[in-house]
């Protein structure tokens, strides 16, 4: 195969700086440090976008999208939210705080009165059944569904009786003002494993309304829930309602994780700058070495932008190839990765105990290589800039 001039002699310049071993060791220097900075960089970006996944499964499974307040909303109204691009399904829902009370303690809770056959169909709660299902939630029947972590809390178990004290309804009795409340059956546990497994009880949304002692047209809202949480902006946009999204109770704790996932990129980045840029310090060695070379070339008519080809190419040459050997390693380790920690005897359990997450992000991962190519073209301008500047003259003057 035929190459043009210039590319043929970048390519002999990259593969025989042998001739010099301290070029050589910097050049391998630097492709070991942008395989080893890519390698990293796609490892703990893909755990990260895992740990993010399993947080909006887990808290956005139980924290509504959005609720849309239909209070007094015409039906057609309501059904046109389940039309708008982006909701997988409507729901109605009431929403109240309550308080959880057993035989062995107390807890403050949320509770989301729902409609189980809705539920059924669209919650990831519903999908993380341990015990029971949703369409024992039956009105008139009062009973309730819980999460493990909960039930655990308060020594509750299946068919035991608890009784919800509602803070949002009271009544007047001979001993004064007080609390609405009424027993429960508990029908179902749910485990998804989040913080908010503990936090959050389900009941029918026609016995919501009756323990808050009003009618349920009067209270019930719309909860949406959308195909991707996190494009809630553009589906609020399309509603002409006043709405709630998830990001005013989980915002702060999905910003956090985001800050900490690109703090750490950002600092994995600079591993892959540090040994891209020590490709400027072989290159001007290698520009000094050959001046000699540069100066013949260029008085027998080579271009400048041929000399600048040049030394492109024997610094990208190095480059490439550490970020291609970063590029097979950093997939094979983060595919392997709770393979390989339980090998080395460092199994690690997260959550459900299924080890760590992993989401691997083709469009993300090609942004990482073209970004690390970036860096190694943006440091090999300088060197092929000042061989451009070598006067044939006085290169030549003492040959």
């Amino acid at each position: 195969m035929s190459y043009p001039v210039s590319t043929f002699i970048g390519f002999r310049y990259a593969r025989a700086s042998k001739s010099s071993h301290f070029i050589a060791f910097i050049n391998l220097f630097s492709v070991v440090g942008i395989a080893l900075g890519l390698i990293a960089l796609i490892t703990v970006s893909s755990v990260m976008n895992g740990f993010e996944l399993q947080l909006k499964n887990r808290m956005l499974g139980i924290t509504p999208h959005i609720v849309a307040d239909t209070r007094d909303s015409a039906p057609d109204k309501i059904a046109q939210l389940a039309e708008i691009e982006g909701v997988d399904g409507v729901s109605p829902i009431i929403e109240s705080e309550g308080i959880v009370q057993s035989r062995r303690g107390i807890q403050g809770v949320q509770l989301h009165g729902v409609d189980p056959e809705y539920m059924q169909q669209h919650s990831i709660v519903a999908q993380n059944m341990i015990f029971g299902q949703f369409s024992q939630l039956k009105s008139g029947q009062y009973n309730i569904v819980m999460g493990r972590a909960l039930a655990s809390k308060l020594s509750i178990r299946p068919g035991d009786q608890v009784r919800i004290i509602s803070a949002g309804a009271s009544s007047y009795s001979p001993m004064g003002r007080m609390p609405s409340q009424r027993l429960f059956t508990v029908v179902g546990l749910f485990d998804l494993a989040s913080q908010l497994d503990d936090k959050v009880v389900y009941i029918d949304i026609q016995d919501n309304a009756k323990l808050l002692r009003k009618s349920a047209d009067k209270l019930q809202q719309t909860r949406l829930f959308l195909e991707d949480a996190f494009q809630y902006r553009r589906v609020e946009q399309q509603i002409d309602l006043p709405t709630v999204d998830w990001r005013v109770r989980q915002g702060p704790l999905f910003d956090a994780v985001k800050m900490e996932k690109n703090m750490m990129s950002l600092m994995l980045l600079l591993i892959i700058a540090v040994a891209a840029f020590n490709i400027v310090s072989a290159l001007v060695m290698v520009v000094t070495e050959k001046q000699g070379d540069i100066a013949i070339l260029r008085t027998q008519g080579m271009r400048g932008s041929s000399i600048i080809v040049i030394f492109l190419i024997n610094g990208l040459y190095n480059g490439i190839k550490g970020t291609v050997i970063g590029l097979i390693l950093g997939i094979l380790l983060v595919t392997q990765l709770n393979t390989i920690l339980e090998v080395f005897g460092m199994p690690i359990a997260v959550g459900d105990g299924q080890g760590l997450p992993v989401d691997i992000r083709w469009q993300q991962i090609l942004s990482l290589v073209t970004l690390s190519i970036g860096l190694c073209f943006i440091a090999t301008l300088y060197p092929a800039y000042k061989a451009l500047k070598v006067q044939p003259a006085e290169a030549l003057k003492y040959e």
